[in-house]
């Protein structure tokens, strides 16, 4: 499969949204949208698909707890294409989970999602990346196809 380029946009409600207490409160989504560069870019971005929300809970991030490992494992299985996370075994919460890619969800929830807001958006290629140096620095040689697959850095000027 050859490599295709998306960004992930996590969208909640939270502190820094402006919701007043009289508006709806909307569980945490994470929408798959074409890449673009910049914030005027992104004020009509084309979306692709939206990442379903596991059966056992909502996304969260910001923190760590399951609402982040949930969020994590449907990012890393989207970015690895590992389908869907539960049956490849690094969804939260469902079994039989894959030792390795349990930790790879964990540590993606500490590193990445437990730092960010409200609104974000990353890059696959920044999630791929990311999971690759992981990867090697535990010294596992067999990554999933994506990993090495990885096409070149491109700056956009």
């Amino acid at each position: 499969m050859a490599y295709e380029d998306c960004t992930y946009h996590g969208i909640q409600d939270g502190p820094e949204s402006n919701r007043s207490d009289e508006e709806e409160w909307k569980p945490a989504r994470i929408l798959v949208e074409k890449p673009e560069f910049g914030p005027t870019e992104r004020q009509d971005v084309t979306g692709l698909r939206e990442l379903p929300e596991p059966e056992h809970g909502g996304f969260g991030w910001g923190y760590n707890g399951g609402g982040t490992s949930a969020a994590a494992g449907v990012i890393l299985a989207d970015a690895l294409d590992l389908g869907d996370p539960d049956k490849c075994g690094i969804g939260y919460a469902a079994y039989p989970e894959d030792e390795v890619l349990v930790q790879l969800r964990e540590d993606f929830c500490d590193d990445v999602l437990s730092q960010l807001c409200d609104q974000w958006r990353l890059r696959r290629g920044v999630v791929l990346r990311w999971a690759r140096a992981w990867y090697l620095q535990r010294g596992i040689d067999e990554l999933p196809a994506a990993l090495r697959e990885l096409p070149p850095l491109q700056s956009q000027t």
